[in-house]
């Protein structure tokens, strides 16, 4: 069973503090009154927070950690790991992404990967291990190519 995302073990360190969010950031307009926006804004609340093995907590998160954290945030309840949360909410394609729903992708040394959808394009994760909370784009590799699944976990309105 997975018990998070990472297939190393990373150990605790202090944390540090966050980096100042990308560029691409500014971008995105808020949404928190509805509790997709919530869920997104919490995610986005972490940007450049070190990416740590088994973490759910500011100071250092893994991917399905980043996705409790910010779900929990929005009174959104999910399970833990990113296996488990695989198997949350209704199942989508690809092409119905909206703002909220998860995205699942295996990468290189990972099992099984999970981010957060920020709009059509971009999504905000925990990548991996020596790196922090940040958005990439779903259209780049590895990202396209290790797509597996996504999860609408707020129902439409």
């Amino acid at each position: 069973m997975l018990a998070a995302c990472a297939t190393t073990r990373i150990e605790p360190s202090a944390p540090r503090a966050p980096n100042a969010a990308p560029a691409a950031a500014a971008s995105i307009p808020s949404a928190a009154v509805t509790p997709q926006g919530v869920l997104v804004d919490g995610a986005m609340s972490m940007l450049g927070h070190p990416y740590r093995f088994g973490g759910a907590a500011p100071g250092g998160f893994d991917c399905s950690g980043l996705v409790l954290y910010a779900a929990a945030r929005a009174g959104i309840p999910l399970p833990r790991t990113a296996h488990e949360q695989l198997h949350a909410g209704t199942p989508i394609r690809r092409s119905e992404l909206r703002t909220g729903d998860l995205v699942f992708m295996h990468l290189a040394h990972k099992q099984l990967h999970v981010g957060i959808v920020i709009d059509g394009d971009r999504f905000i994760h925990a990548p991996a291990a020596g790196g922090v909370v940040r958005i990439d784009s779903l259209n780049s590799m590895p990202y396209a190519r290790g797509f597996v699944s996504a999860r609408r976990i707020v129902p439409a309105p």
